[in-house]
């Protein structure tokens, strides 16, 4: 009998690959492959494709397909991808992801259902329903400031224990809570991997057991990232702290919009540097999402002039 083929490992440095988008907001294929070789160039240990970075939310379901094909074939098998299949309750996940592991991924990563209102009995039977109807390993996304409810850490250490749920992706910036989470999966004998995504603290993540990060600074600048990842897990303290507030220093990027939502200040400030740096063609964004001003892009770009990453060399 043959070996059941192992399961995709997710840790480390995992960014959620933005969306590169041609003037008039079609998927820029060439920009996104370029990106995609720059990831995997400076280090990182897996894609995350289609999360908020990438505006999943913005597109259609042929084409988060179309990206997630673009992006598995530039990966060319080098990581591992884990893909969002992010809807409103199971029935609908289950169809997207199905078409995305059909297209590539190697790992699903969902929400608690969208729009509606359920106990945490039903959130933890729709986690249930999608893992069984799908071949491949199923994650959970903590984001409540998207979905607006808050996992539990017992549920999702008891999803973990059945083999429902692999990891937990938490976007919640609840540290207290990830801290006890690390608790709550170490004594349950670590069924869960644990990604965080809260990118400015990831020396301490890392020091309180964290897997790995997500982080969305990643595509402006991955190598930081894999360099305090590496001191983390070789004990250099010192030197992973010193490599985070290094990183802060450039994410201030992200507090130079102002008045505008949520969407267009984060993924738009990535956008903006990421062009800055000449990584992607155009600084577009998804459509109804507002582009940042030309005085806001100049802020950004002294920031980086500022901390000595631009220009950058493109391949």
């Amino acid at each position: 009998m043959s070996a059941a083929p192992s399961l995709p490992t997710f840790a480390g440095v995992v960014p959620p690959v933005a969306t590169p988008l041609l003037p008039d907001g079609t998927i820029d294929h060439t920009s996104l492959e370029r990106l995609v070789e720059r990831l995997i160039d400076e280090g990182v240990s897996g894609l995350f494709a289609l999360g908020s970075t990438g505006e999943t939310a913005y597109f259609t379901d042929d084409q988060r397909v179309e990206l997630l094909t673009t992006i598995v074939r530039a990966a060319a098998g080098r990581v591992p991808i884990i893909a969002g299949a992010i809807e409103l309750t199971a029935p609908r996940i289950i169809a997207t992801a199905r078409r995305l592991v059909d297209a590539g991924a190697q790992a699903i990563v969902t929400t608690a259902p969208l729009y509606t209102l359920n106990s945490v009995t039903e959130v933890a039977e729709h986690f249930r329903m999608i893992a069984a109807a799908i071949d491949v390993p199923l994650w959970a996304y903590d984001v409540p400031v998207r979905v607006h409810s808050k996992l539990g850490i017992d549920m999702l250490v008891q999803l973990g224990t059945e083999g429902v749920i692999h990891g937990v992706k938490d976007s919640s910036g609840d540290d207290v809570s990830f801290r006890r989470l690390i608790a709550a999966n170490v004594a349950a004998g670590r069924p869960l991997q644990l990604l965080t995504g809260h990118e400015l603290v990831v020396d301490a993540m890392a020091l309180a057991g964290a897997d790995g990060v997500v982080p969305g600074f990643a595509n402006v600048e991955a190598e930081g990232y894999v360099r305090l990842w590496d001191a983390a897990a070789n004990g250099d303290w010192n030197a992973a702290r010193t490599e985070q507030e290094r990183i802060n220093r450039l994410f201030d990027i992200v507090f130079q919009p102002s008045g505008l939502s949520g969407d267009a200040t984060g993924v738009g400030a990535f956008k903006a540097a990421m062009h800055a740096r000449g990584i992607i063609d155009h600084p577009t964004m998804a459509v109804t999402v507002q582009s940042l001003d030309a005085d806001t892009v100049a802020r950004i770009r002294s920031i980086l002039s500022e901390q000595g990453i631009l220009p950058v060399s493109v391949a």
